[in-house]
């Protein structure tokens, strides 16, 4: 069976998508994976509408990527802050790749708005395809894609 003859119902970055694909979410995720944690904060930094923001917020939450945790200011209503959890934190290298790309083609060249680097060594972070074998830094030419195991045909 090749590529063209399998379904994508059961595509795995199809899926993915159905759940994180709109800009909003991967932006709350980004927030999210660096320490923002209240829903003020998120509207405030992003600039969703609160319809938009608890939508995603509950979106994310219902998925797994999110969870809410209850805190309250003395004199206030209980509230939610949001933490990311081991799915969340999955799709971290995915929020770097897009990062990554973004500074390569998209930036002014004036360096990184954000600057991640391996708290040991001090050196830049980079997403880099890597086989199971440990061999890194692959490119597309260094790899063969052929249909697996849970690949359907097409109807």
């Amino acid at each position: 069976m090749e590529w063209l003859e399998t379904s994508t119902e059961n595509c795995p970055v199809q899926l993915t998508l159905d759940v994180v694909g709109e800009k909003w979410t991967l932006l709350i995720l980004r927030d999210a994976c660096n320490g923002v944690r209240r829903f003020d904060d998120f509207r405030r930094h992003i600039g969703l509408s609160e319809a938009l923001l608890s939508d995603r917020l509950r979106k994310l939450t219902a998925a797994g990527i999110l969870r809410a945790e209850p805190y309250q200011e003395p004199g206030s209503r209980s509230r939610n802050e949001y933490r990311v959890t081991r799915k969340g934190w999955d799709l971290w290298p995915v929020l770097v790749a897009l990062k990554q790309w973004g500074e390569a083609h998209t930036g002014e060249g004036q360096g990184p708005v954000i600057d991640l680097r391996h708290a040991e060594c001090g050196a830049p972070v980079r997403v880099a395809v890597e086989c199971e074998q440990g061999h890194a830094a692959l490119s597309p030419a260094d790899v063969t894609a052929r249909p697996g195991p849970a690949a359907r045909p097409r109807a």
